[in-house]
């Protein structure tokens, strides 16, 4: 899971791309680009990896990602079954700040946008009423040609300028790294993915990272500008809050699940990540299906 750098193709006839995706190992790596990217999922679920941050994506969400800031989206492994009965449905943008013009966005009209695409440099999520007309604008946008994709694409930045944001990564996080950095950092969110339902302890994963232990703590820390505890933490909240969703599990099978060793760690850190309770998360989110 080496992060790349991906070459984004726009066509002879366009400026900027629009595509939808409907396999959910398209570019399903740690990967990054010198365009901005906004992406819809339709329909889809999974881990969302965008700088330092880690958190669940679902059916409805926009993020918009910023310029060589590094990101994926891993979707469950329900989606990856033979006889599955889900499918991915994503619908994703990828356009360079400069492509209307190297003076476009200093336009007095446009201080918002450009102002946005500066905080897109950590990565937005889109909150709030403006995911479904962003949504829908951007459906319209794929199937659009000529000038009314530029102006569609217009009419999406303006609402999410305007909208509801949540930013991703930390303010320290540094996107830019070299060959050495990115592997490293690649193969530990790798190992860590397939392995946190396991104790991994701090040897095994320095061990990964070809470093000692003090070593690996303290570039770990650099990195991400938190603890690989921390972010452990994360990637198993993560996970149990996907089972939690499901609505399939006891806790305590959602609990072991997940890799937490008893059930008092479990609802310690999860509401200190989420802010909720493991039973109140879940309450609120099918309260909200049952309401659509």
């Amino acid at each position: 899971m080496k992060s790349q750098l991906l070459k984004i193709p726009t066509g002879p006839e366009c400026s900027f791309s629009i595509r939808q995706d409907k396999v959910p190992y398209i570019n399903n790596r740690l990967h990054y680009h010198p365009e901005v990217e906004l992406i819809h999922f339709k329909s889809g679920e999974g881990t969302q990896f965008v700088g330092d941050s880690i958190t669940r994506f679902s059916a409805g969400d926009i993020v918009l990602v910023g310029p060589n800031l590094s990101h994926y989206w891993q979707f469950d492994d329900i989606y990856f079954e033979d006889d599955a009965k889900i499918e991915a449905d994503v619908r994703v943008a990828h356009f360079c700040e400069n492509f209307w013009g190297d003076h476009f966005l200093n336009l007095p009209e446009n201080k918002l946008i450009k102002t946005t695409l500066e905080k897109a440099k950590r990565g937005i999520q889109i909150t709030g009423r403006a995911k479904q007309e962003v949504g829908r604008l951007l459906e319209e946008a794929l199937y659009s040609e000529g000038s009314r994709r530029i102006v569609l694409l217009m009419e999406i930045l303006t609402i999410i300028s305007e909208s509801e944001q949540k930013i991703l990564s930390s303010v320290g996080f540094n996107p830019n790294c070299d060959d050495i950095e990115d592997d490293r950092i690649s193969r530990i969110y790798e190992y860590s993915l397939a392995n946190f339902k396991n104790k991994i302890s701090l040897k095994e994963i320095a061990t990964i990272a070809h470093m000692s232990e003090n070593s690996f703590c303290r570039y770990f820390k650099a990195r991400t500008r938190k603890t690989y505890m921390q972010f452990l933490i994360e990637i198993k909240v993560g996970h149990a809050c996907k089972l939690l969703i499901e609505n399939k599990m006891s806790i305590k099978q959602i609990y072991y699940d997940s890799g937490f060793n008893n059930v008092t760690s479990f609802h310690k850190y999860f509401k200190c990540i989420t802010g909720k309770s493991p039973l109140m998360y879940q309450r609120q989110f099918l309260h909200k299906a049952n309401a659509i």
